[in-house]
């Protein structure tokens, strides 16, 4: 690979723990590439010099288990592009596949930070942006929350909210309409590095790329009389920004459900966590059991009973998670 390939790659995150991947492959007539957008039999695939269309090859086919911003080995000729192997992930974000059965789905591959879209307005959820957090955490990417529309509503309150649920985690507050705080997300990202947007349909995450890209890339739909934006995303692309940086646009994803780590959930509830360990009792559900230092700070006045429901229901979910994942392997094996 010339220096001038390799310095286009690594725009597009390239870096020698995925150079070392490809070249254990051993295979001359692959190239690397990133997979930049998923239209659902046909993948667009960034090369150094190039940005074809590919199939996947027979391996991948039966599975399908590629993502936007995934690093790929392609095999391309002027006839065809074909995908014969997906290089192994730095981090990705991942949530229980719809369904019966129990399976990860991966929505953005390689991320290294993820921008958690709300708006200053009825869509504000700190029970959702908890639940955004957990899944975070669970990726491997830093979070950085998006606070928009704040051309419509002040941010302080919000903002003030936020610090009770997600100190320590920056927190931006954007105007699509107007562009403040526009060059505030942008200092976020850097040559190379890879940041996913989540949050509802309508929160505006289209016009805040559009904004970052300098131009209408992505379509964007009036807003409807219920308050809630129309959903304007159908796929899920890895975009260029200028001056450094790619950003992946993803569908309006209201809920996401977890795939597991109860590590990440003790992250993003370490306040309840050091309550935790002021219990009596080391093994305490934080019911009725006598001096239970939760149950006290809820009693105090110091926790909120809404953020002690919102971590047992997570709490539940990877439980959940956990038990219907066993019984699949206990199948697979039995």
């Amino acid at each position: 690979m010339n220096s001038h390939d390799r310095a286009a790659l690594e725009e597009l995150g390239w870096n020698e723990r995925f150079a070392s991947a490809f070249d254990a492959l051993g295979l001359d007539d692959l190239q690397p590439g990133r997979l930049a957008a998923d239209y659902g039999t046909k993948f667009l695939v960034q090369l150094a010099g190039s940005a074809p269309l590919a199939r996947l090859g027979s391996a991948l086919r039966e599975t399908r288990l590629v993502a936007v911003g995934d690093w790929l080995a392609v095999h391309d000729t002027p006839e065809a592009t074909e995908v014969r192997a997906v290089l192994r992930r730095q981090s990705a974000i991942t949530r229980e596949a719809p369904g019966r059965e129990t399976a990860a789905q991966v929505i953005a591959a390689n991320v290294d930070l993820v921008f958690i879209a709300t708006s200053a307005d009825t869509d504000f959820n700190l029970r959702r942006i908890e639940r955004l957090l957990t899944v975070v955490y669970q990726s491997g990417a830093a979070p950085v929350i998006v606070l928009t529309k704040v051309d419509l509503n002040n941010p302080d309150p919000f903002e003030t909210e936020l610090e009770t649920i997600a100190a320590g985690v920056p927190v931006v507050a954007v105007s699509g309409w107007t562009g403040d705080g526009v060059e505030t997300v942008r200092m976020h990202l850097s040559r190379g590095k890879t940041a996913v947007l989540v949050g509802s349909s309508g929160v505006g995450k289209s016009t805040l790329i559009n904004r970052l890209l300098g131009e209408e890339v992505l379509r964007t739909a009036e807003v409807h009389h219920s308050g809630q934006g129309r959903h304007t995303t159908s796929h899920r692309q890895l975009l260029k920004v200028p001056g450094g940086g790619l950003v992946i646009d993803t569908p309006g994803l209201r809920e996401i459900q977890l795939w597991a780590g109860a590590e990440a959930l003790a992250e993003v509830f370490l306040d309840i966590e050091a309550l935790a360990l002021r219990c009596r009792f080391t093994d305490c559900r934080h019911e009725t059991e006598p001096d239970c230092a939760v149950v006290a700070a809820l009693e105090g006045g110091t926790l909120e009973a809404s953020r002690l429901t919102s971590y047992r229901k997570l709490q539940r979910e990877l439980r959940a998670i956990e038990v219907k994942a066993a019984v699949r392997v206990k199948r697979r094996l039995g």
